[in-house]
């Protein structure tokens, strides 16, 4: 990889490195002065589920937002052949940040497609001329009914700035696809659905 490069990512990664994180005490509210534990945007919703044979089984659903936190991956191509990444902290990881392709959830009636523009332009500025599927797939089927859709992002020109959440802190990073899979390779991309994206990605993007 192009040492300019790999020091730009560093610096990024190095930014948005986590040094202290607390424990937040959990938050109730009253009803008829009985405390009910707050809800937040992640939840779990506890289920018996009966099967055809009889057998009860008791399960576990983590809920995002009060949807089941179907997602939308996508990895960018410019014009100029190259790739677009995204560094943002993930606090819960052994590095606290991590490199990855854009990606986000899917709003109530969007459909993939619309929900993976959206969520490119919002976190890089970059518009595609054209959108293509490549895969779908559940996150975690043990404990969540996520739906996940791999998508590719070709023609992509910087038009517009980032509009993230308050609560968004995003990095981009444009370097070439071999990159991209280099960086697999030397452990910086480390979240399966990136390196599934990008695998299911290099017959089209190396044609």
């Amino acid at each position: 990889m192009r040492k300019e490069k790999l020091e730009e990512l560093k610096s990024y990664i190095e930014e948005l490195k986590t040094i202290k994180t607390e424990r937040k005490e959990e938050q109730f509210i009253y009803h008829q002065e009985q405390p009910i534990k707050r809800k937040g945007f992640i939840n779990v919703e506890s289920y018996d589920c009966t099967l055809q044979n009889g057998i009860i089984i008791p399960r576990e659903k983590i809920v995002k937002g009060g949807k089941d936190g179907n997602a939308a991956i996508i990895l960018p191509v410019t014009n100029e052949g190259n790739t677009l990444l995204v560094i943002q902290p993930r606090v819960f990881t052994k590095e606290t940040v991590c490199v990855e392709l854009p990606a986000g959830y899917i709003e109530e009636n969007e459909d993939p497609i619309t929900a993976g523009k959206r969520e490119l332009v919002e976190e890089t500025g970059y518009v595609p001329e054209q959108m293509q599927l490549l895969a779908s797939f559940y996150q975690d089927q043990g404990c969540s009914a996520a739906y996940n859709y791999s998508m590719l992002a070709l023609g992509c020109q910087k038009l517009k700035d980032q509009s993230l959440d308050q609560d968004e802190i995003i990095r981009y990073f444009e370097c070439s696809f071999d990159e991209a899979l280099e960086l697999v390779d030397r452990g910086y991309i480390t979240d399966l659905q990136s390196q599934f994206t990008l695998e299911k990605a290099k017959s089209l993007v190396k044609k």
